[in-house]
Order: C-alpha cells, then structure tokens, then sequence
C-alpha cells in the first residue's frame, strides 16, 4: 500500500458530520481526566496490579508476592491509583485490601487486553 493512500484529498468539509461531533464533543475537563485516567493505565507495574485486583481483592502482601515486588514498591503505585479513584480499600483489623473501584475500571481494564489479544 501506498503510505498517502489513506490521506483525505478532498477539500469539502462533511458539515452533518462536523455538527453532530461538535454538539457531542464533551467539556475540556473530560478530556484531561479521560487522558489521567489512560496515563495510569499506561504504567507496567500499575497494569499488572489492575489485572491481579481484578481477579481478586488483595492486600499489598499478596500483590508483592503475585508480582515479585517490594511492598514499598506495590504501596507507592496502589496509593497513586486510589487517589485516581481507580482502586479502593477496606481495612480488616491490621490488613487493609484493595479492589477496583468499580465495575466501569473493570470493563476498560478487560475491553483494553481483548483488543491486544485481538490484534495479535
């Protein structure tokens, strides 16, 4: 295939099209907290503890030994994602576990590895 073979050549604007992706079009604040959102996903780290949580709760311990990290290390990125809203806790006397925050992180989670598994 040619490299411009899928380079519009056209100069007419399609103003139906332009007016519905407009109107649409959600507010500026969207857009930045949707690409926050993806920043956090784009982590190694941050993904595999996403996808160990979304089998199942755990606390940092368990996700130390399921990743083969330090618990400081596992800590530090669990805290960036509960302030993100991504993650949440509950404590149980001295052990506090975490799971996605809700079903929406889970379905971007899951919907994202079906593509890459797609592609290949």
């Amino acid at each position: 295939m040619a490299r411009n073979e899928f380079v519009c050549d056209c100069n007419v604007i399609h103003q139906e099209s332009v007016d519905i992706a407009r109107k649409k079009m959600p507010k500026e604040d969207t857009f930045n907290r949707l690409a926050e959102f993806f920043k956090l996903l784009g982590d190694t780290t941050r993904s595999k503890i996403l996808f160990a949580l979304n089998q199942h709760e755990m606390c940092v311990c368990d996700l130390a030994n399921t990743l083969s990290m330090s618990k400081s290390s596992i800590s530090h990125q669990l805290g960036t994602l509960r302030r993100s809203g991504i993650v949440k806790c509950r404590k149980s006397g001295k052990e506090v576990y975490y799971t996605l925050d809700d079903e929406h992180v889970s379905r971007v989670f899951e919907v994202g590895l079906e593509h890459i598994s797609h592609r290949n």
